[in-house]
């Protein structure tokens, strides 16, 4: 079961993503919030599995929320909702730990694909954000490393254990394992010597 929270200051937007998933099985929705206050204030209370994020808020950026809840509870998985497509806000928005990106206009079955991907530990885009990524630049993109995840990784590779990191950054340990483990994920490496070496030769760390 996919637990999904949603936090957009459009009810409409709210009620139309709601009634696209309210009958779907192995998904079970938790709530709205139209506010950054509204949402830590649930998020003290009780974690959905994904958080699906509207990037231009009121009260503050979707940018620096994403950033602010991925620190306090990395183990949420975030996907940016928005009307842009424009590449910045969507790298600025993996940067700071989103797991995906859906368009305002993305269909049932791009949400419903999203959410499954997201919740299995990899990154999500929706075609036209894909194509729009892929304009802009014609390299191989790799994933972004968080502010986080780079101080992690830096630890790891001067051979600090978990336990280490965690006391050196104030974090519990298993918040560094939850990092270890997405970093692996989110670059596709098969253990934490190749995520290194990944890292390092494209000047990550």
């Amino acid at each position: 079961m996919i637990r999904v929270f949603i936090i957009d200051d459009h009810q409409m937007i709210i009620e139309g993503i709601h009634s696209l998933l309210q009958d779907e099985s192995g998904i079970e929705w938790m709530g709205s919030a139209k506010s950054p206050d509204e949402l830590m204030s649930f998020l003290r209370k009780k974690e959905p599995d994904i958080l699906l994020m509207d990037i231009n808020l009121p009260q503050k950026s979707g940018l620096d929320l994403c950033k602010e809840v991925k620190e306090k509870y990395p183990a949420i998985r975030i996907i940016g909702l928005s009307t842009s497509d424009q590449p910045s806000v969507i790298r600025k928005m993996r940067e700071n730990g989103a797991s995906g990106y859906l368009l305002k206009d993305a269909s049932k079955k791009e949400i419903i694909e999203a959410l499954q991907e997201v919740n299995s530990g990899k990154e999500y885009v929706n075609f036209s954000v894909a194509a729009a990524l892929k304009k802009s630049a014609p390299n191989n993109l790799l994933p972004v490393l968080t502010r986080r995840e780079k101080q992690i990784l830096e630890l790891i590779a001067e051979g600090q254990t978990n336990q280490e990191i965690a006391n050196a950054l104030f974090l519990n340990v298993h918040t560094i394992d939850s990092h270890r483990k997405n970093m692996l994920t989110k670059f596709n490496a098969k253990n934490t010597a190749a995520l290194i070496k990944i890292a390092v030769s494209n000047n990550l760390i």
